[in-house]
């Protein structure tokens, strides 16, 4: 149903807590909407009426965006071919609509016979007219925002799955949750948690295949074993669940896999830390060979030797792991980076297709993870077919094709063993994090948001013990090491940058590349227009010819945009929508760099048509920094208050207190704040996402950290923000 402004009948009940209603579904007001000319999908038909077969014949109907990747192979690509090469400088905005919490926008919207689904924030579900942009329902799922500390990248969401009828998102606490896809309205919830005093988050979008609602956890910097699990896309029962790292080796293993896995891991440290694999977004699914595809996150603890003596493979981290959809039983899998011990996830987004390789077809699954190279797979059987890095790397010199493994440098090894601070090629955010790449099967090219990015890793002596504290990474050694000084962060913040790749996953070789001024910008789109789409971390949006890398429309989008745009067509009328709203990891721990990206959190949702004329809505400018107060602590008590900072605080607030924006810049409390600082940390802030510090700190401690916010403020006075003085070349 669409909003139309009627006044709401008083004999309508209320819609509950998790609900917020421009509708309400009493059987009068109903009568008064179906007259009033609503969609036949929306008025009469079943809303999100999604199965399996009709994701597989998506092709058929170019005009939805039923699933994440729009089809099953993840490729997102679109036939839909209105807006094209010759056309696409007419792109105008259409409608823009207003998310309630300017933080990370992470989201790939789901279309469906002109209703929009999308998340925000904390995991709030919006339904939009996609061809208004009008509100016809919000869903809160009221997530436990006191949790968002113990989320490795802030309290974004990356969308929602659809099926019959019903909208499936995963809650930030946790929780899984089906929607009416008609009303709004809670139709279950079940707790995703294996263990509740650990960290457990979800930030993923759903999955649903042959019925089953499937879904991954985050967590594993913050100390927790790893797991997928299927639910019963009617009910909620579960199906079943596939852990991705063995349990205590004094218990028996699961299943086969865990047998496979458990003889690559040493000692029992990782039952303590947990030993992470979490699978906290990728997967993709083959009907034909009823095989889901799961990509396995990083360990738990990063540093080997704490977790696992630096000995073993460490099944199944940083893997593509192949499983039955209908048990959950293991098929095959493949390493990308054995023995992890950098962050080199394999969670980024993997792609299937049909692939001409040697003067035969191929199907294969690609992927591009983290520690720089492009793979190319048999979906079938996980043989490695090919591999090549697609941006320059330190920790590898090449891939062992014989034995599929990564032939690991030395130099870049060894930080665990001698102890000493190295700088390794990617770093911890990767040559490919999260942001989705496109394939195009008319140009045999799949277009790549890049990083390019270093990060230094250092062992620590003592053998970490976990924290009781959760808001607190459990890494176990030391890195993302950044001087204060705002020049000194300047010149490194112009050795990460980032670029679009046009890679040739035949030649496994780049076709042309556009560079960009940071790392983090947008997923990408490809459709038979010949057209790549991609927003920029610096706060654009973007059209290229696909075949050739030439820029062809580019429009302000008030924001940083980091989600991948999608395209859908209305009447016979092809939109292009972009999730625009900066935030996520790079902008809250690395604050300092980010803002090199020069734009602020606004989070809405813009999309495009030819002759758009609407005008885009831009945030206010940010407040001058008020006067800081006096600096009373010495430099002992300084130097002891940035320890803690950045142990307990940066994650969210930017090390050495140098926010990107998104979150408060404690350089810049007002006088009121400074007076109740320890009241804030004590109390925390639940409805913004900070929890009680309470069990943390001591009020000594918070003294020392206040004192050293003092001291940072007083620097930013003298000083500047490093991003001020930057003029882009």
């Amino acid at each position: 149903m669409r909003a139309i402004g009627l006044p709401m009948p008083s004999n309508c009940p209320p819609s509950g807590w998790q609900s917020t209603f421009r509708l309400r579904p009493c059987a009068l007001f109903v009568a008064l909407l179906l007259a009033t000319g609503l969609p036949a999908a929306q008025a009469g038909e079943r809303p999100a009426n999604v199965d399996g077969q009709r994701i597989i014949a998506a092709d058929q109907e170019p005009g939805n965006w039923m699933s994440h990747g729009r089809t099953y192979d993840e490729q997102r690509y679109s036939p839909l071919k209105d807006i094209t090469e010759r056309n696409v400088d007419q792109l105008g905005l259409a409608w823009s609509y207003k998310l309630d919490i300017d933080r990370g926008v992470e989201a790939t919207p789901i279309v469906v016979d002109g209703v929009m689904y999308t998340t925000g924030p904390f995991s709030v579900v919006y339904a939009l007219d996609a061809r208004s942009g009008e509100l016809i329902w919000k869903y809160d799922p009221q997530s436990d925002r006191s949790r968002a500390g113990e989320a490795c990248c802030d309290a974004i969401n990356r969308g929602v799955a659809v099926w019959q009828g019903k909208v499936y998102v995963g809650v930030l606490d946790g929780r899984l949750e089906a929607i009416d896809a008609r009303t709004g309205q809670r139709v279950w919830s079940v707790d995703t948690r294996a263990d509740h005093s650990r960290s457990y988050t979800i930030t993923g979008a759903p999955r649903v295949v042959n019925g089953k609602v499937v879904i991954g956890n985050g967590g594993a910097e913050f100390g927790v074993r790893g797991y997928v699990t299927a639910y019963d896309a009617e009910s909620g029962e579960q199906a079943w669940r596939f852990y991705t790292v063995p349990g205590d080796p004094k218990l028996p293993p699961e299943d086969r896999a865990m047998e496979i896995a458990a003889k690559t891991w040493y000692g029992d440290a990782f039952v303590e830390q947990g030993g992470g694999g979490t699978a906290w977004d990728s997967f993709a699914f083959d009907p034909e060979l009823n095989l889901l595809y799961i990509g396995v996150g990083n360990g738990s603890t990063w540093d080997p030797k704490w977790r696992s003596q630096a000995k073993g493979d460490n099944l199944f981290l940083s893997s593509i792991v192949a499983v039955d959809a209908d048990t959950g039983e293991y098929a095959w899998h493949y390493q990308t980076t054995p023995g992890d011990a950098w962050d080199y996830t394999a969670t980024q987004h993997m792609i299937l297709a049909e692939l001409e390789i040697d003067g035969r077809e191929r199907k294969v699954l690609m992927q591009a993870p983290k520690n720089g190279f492009f793979y190319v797979i048999d979906r079938a059987t996980g043989e490695l077919i090919s591999a090549e890095n697609i941006v320059p790397i330190n920790w590898a010199k090449g891939i062992d094709m014989k034995t599929g493994r990564p032939i690991v440098d030395d130099e870049a090894a060894a930080y665990w063993k001698d102890g000493k601070r190295k700088l390794i090629t990617p770093g911890f955010w990767g040559a490919h994090d999260w942001h989705p790449m496109s394939y195009n099967p008319q140009t045999g090219l799949v277009y790549i948001p890049a990083h390019i990015m270093s990060a230094y890793y250092e062992h620590i002596p003592d053998a970490p013990k976990r924290n009781p504290f959760k808001s607190m990474y459990q890494l176990g050694l030391k890195t993302g090491m950044m001087p204060e000084g705002a020049d000194e962060l300047l010149e490194m913040a112009k050795t990460w940058s980032g670029k679009l790749i046009a890679w040739d996953p035949v030649k496994q070789a780049p076709a042309w590349e556009v560079p960009y001024v940071t790392i983090f910008n947008g997923g990408t789109l490809t459709t038979a227009g010949n057209l790549v789409f991609e927003g920029s971390a610096d706060g654009r949006v973007i059209a290229y010819a696909a075949d050739s890398g030439r820029k062809l429309w580019e429009q302000p989008a008030a924001s940083g945009v980091m989600a991948a745009p999608i395209t859908y067509s209305v009447d016979g009328e092809q939109y292009v929508t972009f999730m625009a709203g900066w935030g996520g990891a790079f902008s809250t721990f690395a604050g300092a760099l980010s803002l090199r990206a020069g734009v602020q959190p606004f989070a809405q949702v813009l999309t495009y048509k030819l002759g758009g004329t609407a005008k885009l809505r831009e945030p206010s400018p940010p407040a001058d920094a008020p006067k800081p107060p006096p600096l009373t602590g010495d430099a002992a008590t300084v130097e002891t208050g940035g320890k803690l900072y950045d142990a307990h605080c940066s994650q969210c607030h930017g090390i050495h207190a140098v926010s990107g924006g998104v979150l408060p810049d404690l350089r810049k409390l007002p006088e009121e704040e400074h007076q109740r600082f320890l009241g804030t940390l004590f109390g925390g802030r639940i409805p913004d996402g900070m929890p009680s510090f309470a069990d943390a700190f001591t009020p000594e401690q918070v003294g020392q950290i206040h004192q050293y916010l003092i001291k940072r403020a007083h620097d930013l006075q003298q000083e500047g923000d490093a991003w001020t003085r930057f003029k882009p070349e």
